[in-house]
């Protein structure tokens, strides 16, 4: 289905590998949070963990503007190198190149101001302020660093070397749990620690990833004279869009763990944090899945590939919403068991926080794919406008719910569902359509099948649990495989067409295709 013409054959070939790797990431992101959350709170506490990912948090803002850069890169980049235009490539990776720098020394003192005050923002105990300090320092230089090398990393992606991005992410991962445990064994448990392993493990990303660019993409030249003004102005002309539409976007998904810890205090936000991971859980997923996508679409639209283009955006939405239901609907279904065995019986009463931080990830998350029209045909202005009204909704919402009705840091996330379901299902596709020439959101049907889906698989998992007595992992695990087991035959045969069909086994190796297939007539 993903035909890339002949001389995209390599290119078409490399997205199983893709979809493998980014597996592969995702569960290693899933072995180490569900390993760090319980280490964190056994050696620091609830309320000093609840200040970790408040850091990354903060990061995402002090980082916006060189973010929104490379994003505009990695548009123009992969249409220079689809087209073999290598000259005009190089302009562009030097121009990003130097661009970024100048803007990431600019931003230290900005980094350093905000790390120093942000333990007197969020009333942090003064005996905890410097490793504060120095946790928000760390994670924000180490955030700069990986920023920074992002513009060789932008090769890889316009290659479609997905794999090869997952591996640099996997050892800058494995490395910060690494040292973290190492210095929390060298001496007593510090926050800043965690700040010193953030940052090390960066920089030995950064090499890795200029090693890697260099053996993909042999074109690209580290040269001063290559950094044009005109492109940087053009580059920042899409990446200002870019950065409005990321800015709405953190004052969506960041937001609320800011203002939990400033309303409700550390241990509050210790508390809600231990939920959140999950809801980064799925967007990880979501996010995993859409970013194998991200190349294609590219391509397609440099090769003027619109019809294809089409039918591929129909397809994943479906396809997304379907594949993210299973384990949505299993995780609020088990909720109070997840978090017994996970952080402890203590913890099983914000199993109520779980439903209301997932559920809405359903619809909210299948359209993801659709994102990466929008940087495609360079249609950013309105759903930048747009995303940015959505984030101040949101943060007012947040404070106006959780501080009039009593409801906690529950409103805030009650606030977070019902603006991002707002925008998601309502803006999101019909723009989308309207940019691929479609009727007005073609994709609403296939959103309520996705929470119809999702809804049933939580309501057997939540019968499943009341009506039984799961007392081990093990059984847990087993009773999961049997739901996923019913749900995803009845997914392929039932709610997919031969289209859809044909798109997945395009993620999927040849010869494991092969050998299903074998395996399925045989039977």
């Amino acid at each position: 289905m993903l035909n890339l013409t002949e001389n995209q054959e390599a290119f078409s070939k490399q997205v199983p590998k893709n979809l493998i790797a980014n597996i592969l990431y995702f569960i290693l992101n899933v072995l180490i949070g569900l390993f760090l959350v319980p280490y964190f709170i056994d050696k620091l506490g609830v309320a000093s963990y609840g200040l970790i990912p408040l850091a990354t948090s903060l990061t995402s803002y002090v980082n916006l503007v060189t973010q929104s850069l490379n994003s505009s890169v990695s548009r123009y980049l992969t249409i220079d190198l689809q087209k073999r235009d290598y000259k005009k490539a190089n302009i562009t990776f030097n121009t990003s190149l130097f661009g970024t720098f100048g803007i990431t020394l600019l931003t230290v003192p900005i980094l350093v101001i905000v790390s120093y005050y942000s333990p007197l923002f969020f009333d942090i105990p003064i005996n905890q302020r410097q490793d504060a300090f120095l946790l928000f320092l760390g994670v924000m230089g180490s955030l700069l660093v990986r920023t920074w090398g992002g513009n060789f990393g932008v090769s890889l992606f316009a290659y479609n070397r997905l794999d090869l991005q997952n591996i640099i992410n996997s050892i800058n991962l494995v490395l910060q749990v690494v040292f973290i445990i190492i210095l929390f064994s060298l001496s007593s448990p510090r926050l800043s620690y965690i700040g010193y392993s953030y940052f090390i493990a960066a920089v030995v990303a950064l090499f890795i990833t200029i090693i890697l660019s260099k053996k993909v993409n042999p074109h690209f030249k580290v040269k001063i004279q290559d950094f044009k003004s005109f492109r940087l102005k053009e580059l920042m002309g899409t990446g200002g869009w870019i950065t409005i539409d990321y800015l709405g976007s953190l004052l969506l998904f960041q937001m609320d763990i800011i203002i939990v810890n400033k309303l409700f205090g550390t241990v509050a936000g210790g508390e809600y944090s231990i939920v959140l991971m999950w809801n980064i859980l799925i967007r990880t997923i979501a996010g995993m899945l859409a970013g194998v996508l991200t190349p294609v679409i590219l391509t397609y639209y440099a090769q003027k590939k619109f019809e294809d283009l089409v039918i591929l955006s129909k397809s994943a939405v479906k396809l997304m919403g379907l594949a993210i239901a299973l384990p949505i609907g299993l995780i609020c279904g088990f909720s109070p068991l997840i978090l017994s065995f996970w952080v402890g019986p203590e913890f099983s009463r914000l199993s109520p926080l779980m439903w209301i931080l997932l559920g809405h990830l359903a619809i909210n998350m299948s359209v993801l794919p659709l994102f990466p029209i929008n940087i495609s045909y360079n249609k950013l202005r309105i759903p930048a406008i747009a995303t940015i009204f959505s984030g101040i909704a949101n943060l007012l919402l947040a404070v106006t719910l959780s501080s009039i009705t009593g409801w906690g840091y529950y409103g805030v996330a009650v606030a977070g569902a019902i603006v991002l379901t707002a925008r998601h299902f309502f803006f999101v596709p019909m723009y989308a359509a309207k940019v691929l020439g479609m009727s007005n959101n073609p994709f609403k049907n296939t959103m309520i099948q996705v929470f119809l889906s999702t809804l049933i698989v939580a309501g057997i998992a939540s019968t499943t649990y009341y009506l039984s007595n799961i007392s081990s992992a093990l059984a847990f695990i087993f009773i999961c495989g049997i739901i996923s087991f019913v749900y995803l035959p009845i997914v392929w045969y039932v709610l997919m067409n031969q289209t859809e069909r044909r798109i997945v086994e395009s993620f999927i190796p040849p010869r494991l295709v092969n050998m299903l297939k074998i395996n399925i007539n045989y039977s």
